[in-house]
């Protein structure tokens, strides 16, 4: 067997926790902390562009799933559509902002939740690119033979961040709204997907090779952007290193946060890495059929577009496909989720070329995903 063989993703799975919540419908799960911050909401809301997303919270304020529980069931519906059996997987590499527990790691408790016998597992936590991190795990481990079916997942709890008393006692209905916590607050929601590896495309239907994954961190020039630990971006003190965890919850060292100067400070960053991928690996950006971009907001979708233009390296707007209205930003499970829905949707034929571009504005990665269509 050679030792560097070819990888295809052979199916793509999602889940989405409940029904869709329209944006008149969000407070019903997420909560309401002021008139204020509901105002704010609405402007947010029209900036970002999401028309409706999923909630894995309930109405009463309890939970229907779990952040394991998600992932796991997007990966059996990846694994339904690759057509193998969960007890095959030899591999599993998972990625979430936050598990469901601090210890132990996140893989662990999605393996718990997939029931399958003892296999090896990865664990990678980061913000949105932690979903490249566990395919490129997948796929070099397939690539070398230490796997021959391998799964990566990428699932997100957001919504359990957003109920007003995590804010509490710092930040309530009579504080003044602070555009780093609504933005948040009004833009992630909660959902999972997966894809499956395998050293063979299936048979017949759509396998998708993968040519290259190239990440960079750029955390040596930006301090925390998307945040949650420490009162702010500035502070060196880790909610653990608090007194205690109520200490470090009163002082709002447990929110969520997204510092925005920071964020738009980045934008730069990520293009030129992107016009150094394209001189590294000879890319035309007319030769792309389809450029799959997350991004939390549709207005930093634009800002996006404004910049490539100016490059001279964009690709056509018509090759962009996104899905953020329908299904909200689901943070490290969005990639996948578009992919799901550009497989299940669309009329891929062989030979094309998929780029797939992952931001991380925690501290500044970039994570590009190259596919061609067999």
């Amino acid at each position: 067997m050679s030792p560097c063989q070819e990888v295809y993703i052979t199916g793509v799975g999602k889940f989405l926790p409940g029904e869709p919540v329209a944006n008149a419908d969000m407070a019903a799960y997420i909560g309401s902390i002021s008139k204020r911050s509901s105002t704010l909401g609405s402007a947010i809301l029209r900036k970002n562009g999401i028309k409706q997303r999923f909630y894995a919270l309930d109405t009463a304020g309890g939970y229907r799933y779990t952040n394991a529980g998600m992932a796991a069931n997007a990966i059996h519906d990846a694994l339904k559509q690759a057509r193998c059996q969960p007890e095959q997987v030899d591999l599993l590499a998972t990625s979430t902002t936050q598990g469901d527990y601090l210890v132990p790691g996140f893989a662990s408790a999605v393996h718990g939740e997939l029931g399958i016998p003892p296999l090896a597992i990865f664990s990678f936590q980061s913000v949105c690119a932690s979903s490249l991190m566990a395919v490129k795990n997948a796929w070099l481990n397939v690539k070398v033979s230490e796997s021959q079916l391998a799964v990566a997942s990428g699932s997100e709890f957001a919504s359990r961040w957003f109920r007003p008393k995590v804010y509490q006692p710092f930040y309530d209905q009579d504080a003044r709204p602070d555009p780093q916590i609504e933005f948040l607050r009004w833009t992630l929601s909660d959902g999972a997907g997966a894809v499956v590896l395998e050293p063979n495309p299936k048979p017949d239907g759509v396998s998708l090779r993968i040519d290259w994954i190239q990440f960079k961190s750029f955390a040596d020039r930006f301090p925390p952007c998307m945040y949650a630990g420490a009162k702010s971006n500035t502070d060196d003190l880790g909610w653990g290193l608090y007194e205690s965890p109520q200490a470090a919850y009163e002082a709002g060292a447990i929110a969520l946060k997204q510092d925005f100067d920071i964020l738009y400070a980045m934008f730069p960053v990520w293009v030129g890495y992107y016009l150094e991928l394209l001189e590294k690996y000879d890319l035309d950006p007319n030769a792309i059929d389809y450029f799959l971009p997350h991004y939390s907001s549709h207005s930093l979708g634009e800002e996006m577009k404004r910049l490539l233009l100016r490059t001279g390296a964009m690709i056509a707007e018509e090759k962009w496909f996104n899905n953020l209205e329908r299904y909200g930003n689901t943070g490290t499970a969005s990639i996948f989720i578009m992919l799901e829905e550009l497989v299940q949707q669309q009329s891929l034929q062989p030979g094309q070329r998929i780029l797939c571009f992952v931001p991380e504005s925690g501290r500044c990665i970039a994570a590009f995903m190259h596919l061609t269509v067999v």
